[in-house]
């Protein structure tokens, strides 16, 4: 029984690892048609229009108008993020022409008053973060604190064992 079963197994490996040309030549033709398939519904789809962050040839190859704003804060991810809250489709590009390098933000000129709401609310985060006190700083503060803390308990300690 057991050799019987061994050699079934051994026959069905064999004939379904045997590629025969007729087996070749279908697979070959349903991956065709596949390829042609996919590039039919491609295009009927159309042009896949990019939005947010992209580069200056994509935004200038959309056939709208473009205008630019400069920026001189490094912190760029910030805008990004306030960008894609509002929906901007944007290029920046960095100036190194200057010794802190400036950075030139294209947008379409449609997007004007978006990019606006954008701007003001970007203005309004950098400029809560330059208020706020920096995290050194107060670290510093707390390490002081602590340091004030333990030099009285070591004292108190020694006046307890005195007594």
């Amino acid at each position: 029984m057991q050799e019987e079963v061994e050699s079934r197994s051994v026959t069905l490996i064999i004939s379904s690892a045997k590629l025969t040309a007729h087996v070749l030549r279908a697979a070959i033709a349903k991956y065709l048609a596949h390829r042609k398939d996919k590039k039919i519904t491609k295009a009927r789809a159309g042009p896949v229009v990019p939005h947010g962050k992209q580069t200056v040839k994509e935004l200038v190859g959309q056939n709208v108008g473009v205008s630019n704003l400069e920026i001189t804060d490094s912190n760029i991810k910030s805008f990004d993020r306030v960008a894609r809250k509002y929906g901007v489709d944007y290029a920046v590009k960095k100036d190194r022409s200057v010794s802190p390098p400036k950075y030139l933000v294209f947008f379409k000129a449609r997007d004007a008053d978006a990019l606006t709401a954008a701007f003001t609310e970007f203005t309004a985060k950098t400029m809560d973060r330059a208020k706020r006190p920096s995290v050194l700083s107060r670290l510093q503060q707390f390490k002081e604190l602590v340091k004030a803390n333990t030099i009285d308990r070591v004292k108190h300690k020694e006046q307890e064992r005195t007594r």
